[in-house]
């Protein structure tokens, strides 16, 4: 996720001379101040915002628009998708905590990984998705660590092990 902010920096004196010069004369430094623009909404021609969401091996891409509530995985409605009911409720987190609930339609596709991991990657993806349509909202969800990416990831099996850490059973006849 990049949020896109400018800094706008006032003309710098093109040498020494020019330093000695701005500081015999008052500077007005109110109308060449730093400005941090970050309220910027990026949205498509079609009204939506996109974002990527990833968790452990899952890669989820989102778009979120105005509507009526209506999440869609893959093709299909998320509740048939995600059958599990606390997945359900990762899935509904950043809508809960921003109260926005039945405002915007999600349209998803999610590939990798298992279940638990795509419903991570598309809690990840609308997070960032409601914070590129309503900037506001960043203080929120980066409080509540939606738009953290979880870096934790399967530790890989190593030789000579059953699995990454877990031995083979020892004979000792």
């Amino acid at each position: 996720m990049s949020i896109e902010s400018e800094t706008i920096i006032p003309d710098k004196p093109k040498s020494f001379e020019h330093l000695a010069v701005l500081k015999s004369k008052s500077y007005d430094s109110s109308a060449k101040e730093p400005v941090l623009l970050v309220n910027k909404q990026v949205v498509d021609s079609f009204g939506r915002s996109y974002a990527t969401g990833r968790r452990k091996k899952a890669i989820a891409r989102v778009w979120l628009k105005h509507g009526r509530g209506n999440v869609i995985v893959n093709g299909k409605p998320y509740d048939r998708y995600f059958a599990r009911s606390v997945l359900q409720m990762i899935i509904g987190q950043p809508f809960e905590l921003t109260e926005r609930s039945s405002q915007f339609d999600v349209l998803c596709t999610v590939s990798g990984g298992g279940l638990s991991g795509q419903a991570g990657a598309v809690r990840h993806g609308i997070s960032q998705a409601l914070v590129l349509f309503e900037p506001n909202l960043l203080t929120a969800l980066k409080k509540s660590g939606f738009l953290t990416r979880d870096p934790r990831m399967v530790e890989r099996k190593k030789y000579g092990k059953a699995k990454s850490r877990r031995s083979f059973q020892f004979s000792k006849r």
